[in-house]
């Protein structure tokens, strides 16, 4: 079973990109846990500083933005680009960065 979890503190975003992964799920036919991380000390302490972000099987697939249905169906797939998320700690992020 695939394990998304959605990182957010429960704007708009962020809860528009929980139904963008609820579709994606749907629409792929998988089982998939789906959790809604809104403490923000354990949005820090998976590294993230930008939300709406999403993990998918402990891999921070995006963070900052709002995938659409068919980017998230890819991720979950795995076959869109990642970044483990050890990797991303203490990296300063920039206003080109994506």
């Amino acid at each position: 079973m695939v394990k998304i979890e959605v990182l957010g503190t429960g704007c708009a975003k962020c809860s528009m990109t929980y139904a963008n992964v609820q579709k994606a799920v749907n629409e792929i036919g998988i089982e998939a846990e789906v959790v809604r991380v809104e403490d923000i000390n354990a949005i820090a302490d998976r590294g993230v500083m930008l939300t709406p972000a999403l993990i998918v099987d402990g891999v921070l697939r995006a963070e900052g933005r709002i995938p659409c249905v068919e980017e998230m169906k890819e991720m979950i797939r795995g076959t869109s680009q990642s970044t483990k998320i050890p990797d991303d700690r203490g990296r300063k992020r920039h206003a080109h960065d994506h």
